[in-house]
């Protein structure tokens, strides 16, 4: 069994030291894995930074127009050679140690995917009350919109069978940050099982989300519903 976990980065901010400790602790998880970095256009050095410390189980890739996250992962992919794939966000919010839980789950249960969620009960996580009304209400429109049986669909640690993810990539067309969003609509098309699980997460969201983030997922989201329910794209 092999682990690739996709770490997208977009001028992030001491990106060493974040590698070092996604590396010492997966290690310490006895996880056989593979991290693949992928640099989305950044222009402060951190992918320069990021290549001294390639080695066999760290790959540093990526392209030089900032393209988006969800563009990211989609390229990290066609690097993979694991069973199973992560995405995680390149920042310290979220320890990757967290994924020998999720593989656990994903083994035992025989599902499909493995997503943490904030509003899990057993989650241990701080964030200010208007990212908490936020993502509420976001996560409320996803129900309404596309009936998704799930909670919480935007945080940045998700775990996928390597098969699943192969029948999902095709379909995917946001680039940014609804991508996670359409992720999920894509696997319930495909009857993918799902499940959400706690996570800990360790900071006050050091977070790209603004009122034009807040917009263009907006906009992308509409998108999606569009291709769902009015094209039958994902069908």
């Amino acid at each position: 069994m092999k682990l690739s976990i996709i770490m997208p980065m977009y001028n992030s901010r001491d990106i060493k030291r974040n590698i070092r400790e996604a590396m010492q602790n997966l290690s310490q998880s006895h996880i056989k894995y593979e991290l693949i970095i992928v640099d989305d256009g950044s222009t402060n050095g951190c992918y320069e930074e990021a290549l001294a410390l390639r080695s066999h189980n760290v790959k540093v890739i990526g392209y030089k127009n900032n393209i988006g996250k969800g563009n990211a992962i989609k390229y990290g992919f066609g690097h993979v050679s694991g069973d199973y794939i992560a995405f995680i966000d390149s920042g310290r919010d979220i320890n990757p140690s967290q994924l020998g839980y999720f593989l656990k789950i994903m083994r035992e249960e025989k599902l499909d995917i493995v997503i943490g969620s904030k509003r899990h009960a057993d989650s241990k996580v701080y964030y200010p009350l208007a990212r908490r009304i936020m993502s509420r209400t976001y996560q409320t429109l996803n129900h309404l919109l596309f009936n998704l049986d799930v909670q919480d669909t935007q945080v940045g640690l998700k775990l996928f069978r390597y098969d699943i993810l192969r029948k999902i990539f095709p379909k995917i067309a946001v680039k940014r940050f609804a991508f996670d969003l359409e992720i999920l609509v894509v696997a319930r098309k495909l009857n993918a099982k799902i499940v959400e699980v706690p996570v800990t997460i360790r900071y006050k969201f050091h977070s790209t989300i603004n009122l034009k983030a807040v917009l263009w997922i907006l906009i992308d989201t509409a998108a999606i519903f569009y291709r769902d329910k009015i094209l039958g794209y994902y069908d």
